[in-house]
This record gives C-alpha cells, sequence and structure tokens, in this order.
C-alpha cells in the first residue's frame, strides 16, 4: 500500500523522564529548568520532538503517572511559566513536544476520588469503579499489574474500588460521559497551551467489559491480553476523543498498547479509523517474560525477536503506523538486554541504532540511549525505587523466596534501571545535581558520560547523529519498503544475523546486522557502496565481525 505522508511519520522521537535527566537547584531531582538547560544538546542530536514523562501534581506511588491535577506541574519540577520556556524554546529550535496523557486512572489523592469515595450519592461516585465484595473478598480475583490484587477496600467509601496499577492509582470508570467529557477538556486544555500531542498511557485498557467476572487465566499477560485490554468499548472512546478534540488540532497521538496483539492493530491505528495515528507495541518487550512474568525472565530467542520486526513491519503496509522503541521508562537498558554491554557495548550499542533508524515507522529513543547506558547492579531493596520492582520483591520474600537472587533479577530486568540520572560528565553525580540524587547514579559514570563521548569522534553519541542525519536526508528510508532477507549471495543468513533491504524508488539498502559474537566472513553482497558501519576499516564486501552492522547501498 502506498503510504499516505504525514509531517510525523518523518520525525524521531526523544524520551526524557524528566526526574532523571538535569537537576537545576541540587534537590535531587531532575526538573524543566534543567531540560532547558539541555535544550541545545538535544537539537544537536537530530532529533525531532521530545517526549516528556508525567510532570504534572502527583504523590508520586508510581513515579508521576499517578496524577491528582492534570493542570497543574509537580513542583519538583518547576512551574508553568518553566514550562512554557520549555516548550517555547523546543519550538524555536524546530522541535516538538508530546505530553503523557494517563487517563486511564489518577491518584487516589485526586480531587475526584476523594469526592468519589465520600458518599454512594456523591456526583463523583460514578468516575471510578467501586463494587460489594463476594463476603469478605475482593469483587473479583483480578491481579494488578503490580502484583496483588487488582482490587482494594476503602472504609470511607464501604466498598472495593478497582485498581489495575498500583492501590493508590483509581481506575477511572469511562462509561461515565462525564469522565470522558474531563478528559476531553483537560487534552484541549494541553493543545491549546501548543503542545504537539500526546503519548497515552496504557489506552487499550480504558474500557472494561460488564459485568466484571473472574479471571481463569493462568498468567497475567494472558489476563491482560484477553480480559482487561482491548475492551468492547475502547474504539467507541477513542474515536470520541479524536473527532470531538484531536482532530482540530494540527498533532499526533502515540498509544501504548499492552494487550494490542498483531492481530487487532489496525483497528486502532488503520488510517481511516479516527482514533490513535501509532502505536507502542509490546510483543519484542514480553517475548523473553516467563510464565510468572517479567520477573521470571527467559532466555533471549534471536529468531523470535526478527520475527517480531518483520510481523509489525507488515502493519504499515497494511495502512497502519507505528512507533519501533527497544527501550523506554518501563523497560530495561537496550544494550543490556539486546546487545552485549561488556565486551562489544558501543559496537552493540551501534548495532541497535541502526537497527532503530532503519525500520519504517516514527522511532523513539530513550535518554541515555545514545551514549550506550547500562543496567546497573542492585544489591539491596533499599536502592530501588519503583513500586513494580519493590512490590514483587516483597511477594517473592514473603513466599520464602531467596532476597539476593531476587535482586540480581531485579538488576536484570527491574525498571529502576533506565530510571537512574543522565550520566553528563565524570564530575561528582555526573554532572545530574551537586546534591543527593533521588536514585544512586550508575557506578559506571565515570566512563560512560556525554562530556566523554563528546571528545570521541567514533562515540555511540556521534553514531547516532549520524545515523538520525543519515536517516533525514533518505526519506525512502520512511516510506520505502522493507523486506527481510534470508539468503545474501548464495549464502543462507545465519540465524542470528538479521539482514533486510529498505527499497525506494530510485535507491536500495542492504541492512546486515549480526546480533551475535560470532564471525562470518563470507557474509556479503557482491557488491555496494558502505554507507554507514559501527567498525573501523570496515568495507560493504569484508563479511561480519562479532556484533557487526552495516548500511550497504545498492543501487
Amino acid at each position: 500500500m502506498e503510504q499516505t505522508k504525514n509531517w510525523w511519520k518523518e520525525k524521531v522521537i526523544y524520551q526524557i523522564y524528566p526526574r532523571s535527566y538535569q537537576d537545576s537547584n541540587g534537590d535531587g531531582i531532575g526538573d524543566l529548568p534543567g531540560i532547558i538547560s539541555r535544550l541545545d544538546y538535544i537539537a544537536s542530536l537530530g532529533v525531532d520532538v521530545v517526549w516528556l514523562s508525567p510532570i504534572y501534581n502527583s504523590p508520586n506511588d508510581d513515579n508521576g503517572y499517578d496524577i491528582s491535577d492534570y493542570r497543574s506541574i509537580h513542583p519538583d519540577f518547576g512551574t508553568m511559566e518553566d514550562f512554557q520556556i520549555l516548550l517555547d524554546g523546543l519550538h524555536q529550535r524546530g522541535m516538538k513536544l508530546v505530553m503523557d496523557l494517563v487517563v486511564n486512572h489518577t491518584s487516589d489523592e485526586h480531587q475526584w476520588f476523594q469526592e468519589s469515595r465520600k458518599s454512594p450519592n456523591s456526583p463523583y461516585r460514578d468516575y471510578y469503579i467501586w463494587r460489594d465484595g463476594k463476603g469478605d473478598k475482593p469483587p473479583t480475583n483480578w491481579e494488578s499489574f503490580f502484583g496483588g490484587s487488582a482490587w482494594e477496600w476503602d472504609e470511607v467509601a464501604g466498598q472495593y474500588f478497582l485498581h489495575l496499577f498500583t492501590k493508590k492509582q483509581p481506575d477511572l470508570n469511562w462509561e461515565n460521559p462525564k469522565v470522558r467529557q474531563e478528559v476531553k477538556d483537560l487534552v484541549k486544555y494541553w493543545l491549546d497551551k501548543g503542545i504537539d500531542g500526546f503519548r497515552m498511557d496504557v489506552i487499550s485498557v480504558i474500557s472494561k467489559e460488564y459485568p466484571l467476572v473472574d479471571s481463569d487465566h493462568d498468567t497475567l499477560a494472558e489476563c491482560i491480553s484477553d480480559l482487561y485490554a482491548n475492551g468492547p468499548r475502547v474504539h467507541e472512546y477513542l474515536q470520541e476523543l479524536h473527532s470531538d478534540v484531536l482532530s482540530k488540532y494540527d498533532i499526533f497521538t502515540v498509544g501504548e498498547g499492552p494487550g494490542i496483539t498483531r492481530s487487532n492493530a489496525i483497528e486502532y491505528v488503520g488510517k481511516d479509523r479516527g482514533e490513535l495515528d501509532m502505536i507502542f507495541h509490546f510483543d519484542h518487550m514480553f517475548m523473553d517474560h516467563g510464565p510468572g512474568g517479567k520477573y521470571d525472565p527467559l532466555p533471549l530467542d534471536l529468531g523470535k525477536f526478527m520475527n517480531v520486526i518483520e510481523s509489525w513491519d507488515a502493519l504499515i503496509d497494511e495502512g497502519g503506523w507505528l512507533s519501533p522503541f527497544f527501550d523506554n521508562h518501563d523497560f530495561h537498558r537496550v544494550v543490556t538486554r539486546f546487545g552485549n554491554d561488556k565486551e562489544y557495548r558501543e559496537e552493540s550499542a551501534k548495532l541497535f541504532a541502526i537497527l532503530l533508524l532503519t525500520l519504517r515507522g516514527t522511532p523513539s529513543i530513550y535518554m541515555g540511549t545514545e551514549i550506550g547506558m547500562t543496567n546497573r547492579e542492585f544489591s539491596s531493596i533499599d536502592q530501588c525505587r519503583d513500586v513494580e520492582g519493590i512490590n514483587f520483591y516483597h511477594i517473592h520474600v514473603d513466599k520464602g523466596g531467596d532476597p539476593a537472587a531476587f535482586m540480581k533479577i531485579i538488576s536484570q530486568v527491574g525498571r529502576d534501571n533506565v530510571r537512574t540520572p543522565m550520566q553528563w560528565s565524570d564530575q561528582s553525580q555526573g554532572g545530574f545535581t551537586k546534591g543527593t540524587p533521588w536514585i544512586d547514579i550508575n557506578p559506571n559514570y565515570t566512563t560512560i558520560n556525554v562530556e566523554q563521548a563528546e571528545q570521541d569522534e567514533g562515540s555511540i553519541l556521534h553514531f547516532y547523529r549520524s545515523m538520525l542525519a543519515l536517516r533525514k536526508i533518505h526519506p525512502f528510508i520512511v516510506y520505502g519498503t522493507f523486506h527481510r532477507l534470508q539468503e545474501v549471495n548464495g549464502q543462507a543468513v545465519p540465524a542470528d544475523v538479521f539482514c533486510y533491504e529498505r527499497r525506494g524508488e530510485h535507491e536500495t539498502w542492504l541492512i546486515l546486522l549480526n546480533i551475535s559474537g560470532n564471525t562470518y566472513e563470507s557474509l556479503s553482497p557482491l557488491s555496494g557502496t558502505l554507507l554507514l558501519g559501527n567498525y573501523d576499516q570496515a568495507s560493504a564486501t569484508g563479511g561480519l565481525r562479532p556484533w557487526e552492522a552495516k548500511i550497504i547501498s545498492l543501487k
């Protein structure tokens, strides 16, 4: 299918976790003035859109994803005046700003919830999902995304309320048209300030299927896909939001889609659906989760990883659109998870830069990925700040599990791995703060930091800039075709090599990615021009060294 051209398809997103980007006042918490001080650096990368994780007022039970006031800035981050300076600064530099929209739930400290719990006759009672229990048990056996029951008893209300996430994040009742109007009003509030779009948090679970019944699924993942996500009115709600508000502005939306499958994704992002412009899918992020979820990890299956990318790319041929990504604030560092952050940290980090930025879609880069930041080692739960990891740690230990063994798992898969402060220099606290950071910085900041990377022309940082510049001057990478190859020059492609062609009207690129420590001396085309590679002294026809990646022009 020929692609419809849109400005947002041609952009690259840079995600900032504000709490961990740059502290300006020494309180150990990143803030808006800190981000403002780094705008020239952000612009120098060649990215087009900054996505901010939530900066609204919040008790921070889930680091800002529990919002108590959608129309104010958390004092930790600054003021509305700071926000306006940031927005203007981005626009002056030719960049866009996307905000996080978290409307499946609020904080339990939001005024709506406080009024809701006061009385069954409160005008806000039906803003949330209240139910009587079954005797002394919750209304259903639903499990929270973060462990434990998805129901919490409230003494004031005398009922249980539903929370698919933490108990301080009660789910909104989207069946109530007043709730939907509240959402439209707050969306309009921010769009009228001049922002350029929204990343919609867990938007696939806003519609519940009534009556609420017990789950008969064996795992939480199955429950999410079959029960929590893709509810009967989700498309109605999204179409209503788009028609009444979003369509009136020149902006874009990207939906976070837990439970969205390859088979139903087009229903969210089909170009004539009037719902979302693109989605983040999670098939490659959940593929190494065991029966017990992310804290029961499985070995990485490279074949499955490549198949997932190929399968989801085909959504674009059907008229949909994606935002490909390999890490964000919820998933640990790409170079640790999919690459080799020890012997081949630089090579594998550059390889995934090539992969991400030669895929179709609107790519999303998480802060710090551009310098190859890694997971860190957590030896004690006291070092952790993430409610998800802490909850599952205590569930594990309460069942008699080994605390030290679980800390190794947290160091492997926990969300705190991507929330450690940005590493700007080898100075105290990595140049992030003059105070004590809200979460300890990764000790490797002395060798992995922006200042050092700026001075090394062969660094991961400079490689990202080169790759972003290359993508920008070749629009066929956005709109051209994608073809995975199983052989090159008559030789079968090994199982740990990802090989594909990107084709435009007048140009074809061959991308070769050796996602392993193996060497393949003869795997190369007969001819071509090497446009970019992650090794010095590389050639188009020279085979593949460990973790080697090449972009070869075949025109």
